[in-house]
């Protein structure tokens, strides 16, 4: 995978090129050279891909990995302060803990925004669970709550209820 120090370096040389291009766009319409409109075409999407690789080049890339985190999926997120990840039915406290500290890392982003006054991100993990045919239930497993303002939230904390696993189903192992 790409870092932001190569796509600033990619950054670079697209934009050497974009301002080489514009350079011929200019010389074009002063000469009237026959290819003059392809040119200034060709400068403007040479801007917009510098654009798009600077931006490669600001925010990073790459995910938090938390030791003993599981795989999740997000099911739930309204952009702004809550989110549900979903999980195995087949997971252990700390499993959950670990996994929710993961999600809490990788979720965070300087474009949410709290409402009402919260500016806290709460994630919350669940499973379904299916006590009988036909029959789904989801299952809250615990929550993490952390800052929407700072990236390194010395206050983030992870809840876990205990008296939901009682109800998961026995694993067959």
């Amino acid at each position: 995978m790409l870092t932001t120090a190569e796509f600033l370096q990619y950054t670079q040389w697209s934009g050497i090129a974009t301002l080489v291009f514009a350079a011929l766009a200019i010389l074009a319409f002063l000469f009237k050279w026959g290819i003059r409109f392809r040119l200034v075409g060709t400068t403007g999407f040479m801007l917009v891909l510098t654009a798009g690789l600077f931006g490669l080049s600001i925010v990073p890339l790459s995910r938090t990995v938390i030791p003993g985190a599981v795989r999740y999926t997000l099911v739930y997120d309204n952009g702004s302060n809550q989110a549900v990840i979903a999980t195995s039915p087949q997971i252990s406290p700390d499993q959950v803990e670990a996994t929710l500290l993961q999600a809490a890392s990788n979720l965070y982003s300087f474009g949410r925004g709290g409402r009402n006054s919260n500016d806290q991100l709460i994630i919350r993990a669940r499973t379904i669970i299916h006590p009988e045919p036909g029959l789904s239930i989801p299952l809250y497993l615990g929550e993490a709550r952390r800052s929407l303002v700072t990236r390194e939230d010395q206050n983030l904390t992870v809840e876990i209820y205990p008296e939901k696993f009682a109800q998961l189903p026995k694993s067959d192992a």
